[in-house]
C-alpha cells in the first residue's frame, strides 16, 4: 500500500470551515485545535481592479487522515464534509498527476504513522 496524501484545490475553497468543524468532532478537539485549519489570504489589491483574496486548507499536525475511519473503508471527514468538493484523499503518486495538471493546488503527505 502507497503513501497518502490529501490533494487541496485552493482556487475554489469558499473558506466555510466545514472541514474544520468536521474534523474537531471526529477526533474531539478542543475548540482550540484543529486536525485541518482553514487559514484566508487577503484581502488586498495587487493591480487595479485585481484582488488576492482565498482560503487555503492546511493540515496541522495532529492530521493522521483519519486513520480510524479509512480503516473502516471511509474518507477523511474533512474530504467527506467539504462543501466545495476542494479536498480529495488517496495515494500521492496518482494525487501528484492531477497537482500537474492544475494550478491553485497542493499536495500534503501526511504520516499517519506518528
Amino acid at each position: 500500500m502507497g503513501a497518502k496524501g490529501l490533494l487541496v484545490d485552493y482556487e475554489w475553497c469558499s473558506g466555510c470551515h466545514t472541514c474544520e468543524v468536521a474534523c474537531q468532532l471526529e477526533h474531539g478537539y478542543p475548540s482550540d485545535q484543529w486536525g485541518i485549519k482553514v487559514h484566508e489570504v487577503g484581502p488586498w489589491e495587487y493591480a487595479p481592479k485585481t484582488w488576492q483574496y482565498g482560503y487555503l486548507p492546511a493540515p496541522t499536525d495532529q492530521c493522521d487522515l483519519c486513520a480510524d475511519r479509512v480503516a473502516k473503508g471511509h474518507e477523511p471527514t474533512c474530504v467527506k464534509h467539504c462543501q466545495a468538493q476542494v479536498l480529495k484523499y488517496g495515494d500521492l503518486e496518482s494525487l501528484a498527476k492531477e497537482l500537474a495538471c492544475k494550478p491553485k493546488q497542493t499536495l500534503f503527505c501526511c504520516d499517519a504513522s506518528a
